[in-house]
């Protein structure tokens, strides 16, 4: 889930024009991805076309992919791409950091499972059996990382920010993790349903309406989301957090370029005698 409009003074990532505008973008994009995906899905267990369906939600879970992936690289800047910061402030690596990578690895497994079912044969041979074990290995991989990202993403803990932005953030972070609860379940089922049948169904029906209800959880989220990114740059109430475990101090002090000079003058002391310094 995109985390970009976080209560992190650590996301002044830029102008504060580009930031703005690229966080709206950013929910923009996931919404409509969202409501892509929840189409494809729902065409799917309408019975629609089979193929057609699956290919729509690849599609959709490629454009996730790449919002996730854009959102792990704006929060990378957001820190001038001090990984180590990580070490002093937990979530920032499990939350900022964990969370996008996990939900876009999903989505590329996702992608590539969606992909071999779409390219399966009409027939019944082994070849087209041994596509969909593969693909139905590929869903449920997937579904475990949006379910451990979706999960991980409700760990996080304000101290500073008000009602309102716990409020928002929860808002986002419960159908989050609901809608890939629902995706586990669904994955964990049609791999079930592929290693018990022989039957040449590129999906099964309890599969298709499960993922269904996932992806409107998904998209109640996303729109929750662009609420959320709405109303926090909207109201001046909200108090930012700051990094924990001293990772803003050490930022801020890179930021302002003391820390070489410091560095610099500790050791010009050293080499001074004592009544000197």
């Amino acid at each position: 889930m995109v985390k970009l409009a976080t209560a992190r003074e650590a996301r002044l990532y830029g102008p504060a024009l580009a930031v703005r505008r690229w966080e709206y973008v950013n929910a923009g994009v996931y919404a409509f991805a969202a409501l892509l995906l929840a189409a494809g899905l729902g065409a799917l267990a309408a019975g629609g076309g089979a193929r057609a369906g699956l290919a729509v939600a690849a599609v959709a879970l490629a454009v996730v992919a790449a919002v996730n992936a854009h959102d792990l690289v704006a929060h990378l800047a957001g820190v001038d791409w001090r990984v180590g910061l990580a070490r002093y402030d937990a979530q920032l690596g499990l939350v900022e950091f964990l969370v996008p990578a996990l939900h876009a690895a999903g989505c590329v497994l996702a992608v590539a499972g969606l992909a071999l079912l779409v390219s399966q044969g009409e027939g019944g041979g082994y070849s087209s059996y041994g596509k969909e074990k593969h693909a139905a290995n590929m869903l449920l991989a997937a579904a475990l990382l949006w379910l451990l990202g979706s999960v991980l993403n409700s760990c996080q803990v304000y101290e500073r920010a008000d009602g309102q932005a716990q409020l928002l953030q929860s808002s986002v972070q419960v159908p989050l993790l609901l809608g890939s609860l629902l995706f586990l379940v669904a994955a964990v089922l049609n791999r079930r349903r592929v290693a018990s049948s022989w039957r040449r169904e590129l999906v099964g029906r309890s599969w298709a309406w499960l993922c269904l209800l996932g992806s409107l959880l998904w998209l109640a989220a996303a729109l929750l989301n662009v609420l959320k990114v709405f109303m926090m740059h909207q109201s001046d109430a909200l108090r930012l957090e700051k990094l924990r475990g001293g990772a803003q101090e050490r930022l801020s002090r890179d930021r302002e370029g003391r820390v070489p000079l410091n560095w610099e003058d500790a050791a010009r002391r050293r080499a001074l005698p004592s009544d000197l310094r």
